[in-house]
């Protein structure tokens, strides 16, 4: 299993060294617009149809990583300017979005 060794943000990158030895820069917007929780991408019922609230207008604040938290050795959280904080990013998402 690939795993982030270590992750760090650089400018206004992500950039993550992998357990492999590849390295990877994300851009903090392509991260926010990624952002996996309910709220963004919507959830399924029990009979496979989606629920999404609303569409979220992002602003500058939006992309502007305030804090960032491991949550155990699979993902991570970060928290955004704007005050969303609800996004788990495994680390096989990460892995999956382009690099800046």
């Amino acid at each position: 299993m690939i795993r982030a060794v270590q992750i760090q943000v650089i400018g206004r990158e992500l950039a993550i060294k992998w357990s492999d030895g590849a390295e990877h820069y994300i851009g903090l917007e392509t991260l926010r617009r990624a952002c996996p929780c309910a709220t963004c991408k919507g959830e399924t019922d029990i009979m496979g149809q989606l629920h999404k609230g609303p569409e979220v207008e992002l602003g500058p604040r939006s992309f502007e990583l305030v804090r960032l938290s491991l949550v155990g050795a699979y993902a991570i959280q970060p928290v955004w300017g704007d005050g969303h904080a609800t996004g788990l990013y495994s680390h096989d998402l990460l892995r999956l979005l382009p690099s800046a």
